[in-house]
C-alpha cells in the first residue's frame, strides 16, 4: 500500500479524489503555527537538559506533522492516549509548557489533568496506552457516547504484546478507536525492518482493523487521512489503524547516540522531506503567508522558548518523601518501612552535618 501524498517535499499540492482536504490560507496558517511552535519548544527543552534542567528528553523532532495533522482531525471532546514523545499533540490540546516538562524535571507523575484536556498522560512502557486507549473506547460505547478515543505509538511499540492484544480486543468489539503508529524508521537502534516481516499496518489489517498508509511529514495528507478514519470510527465502522511514515530527527532519547548506529545520509535524506519546510514552501508559492507573517510567527516561537525556559526553572522539585505517597492509593506497610529507613537515612547526612 503506496502511502497517501498530497504536498510533495518540494511543497507541490496535488488533490486526492479519496481524501479531500481543507487547505486553505486558514487552515494551513494554523497547521503551520502548531508545528513551530512544536519544534521551538523541543528545541529548548533539549537545551534545558543538556544544561542540566531536565532528567531525560524525547524529541518529536521531525514528527510535527504526524502529530498535528492527526490532532487537527478530532473533535475537542475526543480523547487522546499519547506515548512520551507526543509533544505537538499535547500542546495543540493547550497543554503549557510548565505543565509538559515537569515529569521530566521530575516534579511529578505527570504535569497536567488529563480529565481538564481530554488527554491522558504520557506512557513511558511501551504500548501499554493501547490497551488503556481501547478500554477507555469500550467504555464510551458502553455509555452511549459518540467521542472516539485515538492513541499515539512508535513502531517499537508495535512489537510489544500488549498492542496485539488491543488490536485483537479492539477488533473483536468493535471499539472506536484510532491506532496511530508514528513510523519514524528506529525502535531505538533497531531499524523498521529488522522487527517485523511485513509492514504494521498490514499486521492490523490482519485482526480486522481498516488500515491506511499515509506521508507522516505531510501534514494535509496526514489531516485528510485521520478525518477519514476518524468519520468511519464515529460511525460505527469500527477501530481504523494508520501508519503514519516519518523520521525520528533526533536519538531515540537525550541519553542517546544515533550516530552509532544509523548513517548521516539516511539522515540527510530525510532533512529533505522536513514536514514544516514543505508546508512553508506550498504556503509562500501560493501567496498564502509572506515573509513578515513568517516573522511574527518566529517572533511567537521565541517567546514559547523564553516561557518554556522560566517556567521551568520555576518548577520545584516534589519533596523525596512524596514519592512515596503515589505509589499505592492505600499505601502499605512495606511502603512506609521504605519511606521511613529512606527519611532516616537522610537526616543521618544532616546530623553530621550539624556535628561538624
Amino acid at each position: 500500500m503506496e502511502p497517501v501524498q498530497l504536498l510533495t517535499p518540494e511543497g507541490t499540492f496535488t488533490a486526492h479524489p479519496d481524501y479531500p482536504v481543507d487547505a486553505s490560507a486558514e487552515r494551513c496558517r494554523s497547521l503551520l503555527r502548531h508545528m513551530t511552535l512544536a519544534r521551538r519548544l523541543d528545541q529548548e527543552a533539549l537545551a534545558l537538559q543538556r544544561q542540566g534542567e531536565l532528567g531525560l528528553w524525547l524529541q518529536c523532532w521531525g514528527q510535527e506533522a504526524a502529530q498535528v495533522g492527526s490532532m487537527a482531525a478530532l473533535e475537542a471532546t475526543d480523547w487522546v492516549f499519547p506515548s512520551y514523545r507526543d509533544h505537538a499533540a499535547a500542546l495543540y490540546r493547550g497543554i503549557g509548557p510548565a505543565e509538559l516538562l515537569s515529569q521530566w524535571r521530575g516534579c511529578t507523575a505527570s504535569g497536567w489533568d488529563p480529565f481538564q484536556h481530554r488527554f491522558h498522560v504520557y506512557t513511558l512502557v511501551l504500548a501499554a496506552q493501547l490497551l488503556h486507549a481501547t478500554g477507555f473506547a469500550m467504555g464510551g460505547l458502553l455509555e452511549g457516547g459518540d467521542d472516539i478515543v485515538l492513541t499515539y505509538f512508535g513502531d517499537g511499540a508495535s512489537s510489544e504484546g500488549d498492542a496485539n492484544e488491543a488490536l485483537n480486543w479492539a477488533a473483536s468489539f468493535n471499539a472506536p478507536v484510532v491506532f496511530f503508529c508514528q513510523n519514524n524508521q528506529w525502535a531505538i537502534s533497531t531499524p523498521a525492518a529488522d522487527q517485523t516481516g511485513a509492514p504494521v499496518h498490514q499486521r492490523a489489517a490482519g485482526y480486522g482493523l481498516d488500515t491506511y498508509v499515509v506521508d507522516g511529514n505531510d501534514v494535509l495528507a496526514v489531516a485528510a487521512v485521520t478525518e477519514r478514519a476518524v468519520a468511519r470510527v464515529r460511525g460505527g465502522g469500527g477501530p481504523a489503524f494508520i501508519e503514519a511514515m516519518t523520521y525520528r530527527m533526533g536519538g531515540h532519547s537525550t541519553s542517546d547516540n544515533p550516530s552509532a548506529y544509523r548513517d548521516s545520509a539516511e539522515v540527510d535524506a530525510w532533512a529533505e522531506r522536513d514536514p514544516i519546510d514543505r508546508l512553508r514552501t506550498f504556503m509562500l508559492a501560493e501567496g498564502m503567508i509572506d515573509d513578515a507573517a513568517l516573522g511574527v510567527l518566529g517572533d511567537e516561537a521565541e517567546h514559547l522558548a523564553a516561557d518554556t525556559r522560566r517556567e521551568c526553572l520555576t518548577l520545584a522539585p516534589m519533596p523525596l518523601a512524596e514519592v512515596f505517597d503515589h505509589v499505592l492509593p492505600e499505601g502499605s506497610r512495606p511502603l512506609v518501612q521504605e519511606r521511613d529507613a529512606m527519611l532516616s537515612y537522610l537526616d543521618s547526612f544532616e546530623d553530621e552535618r550539624v556535628a561538624g
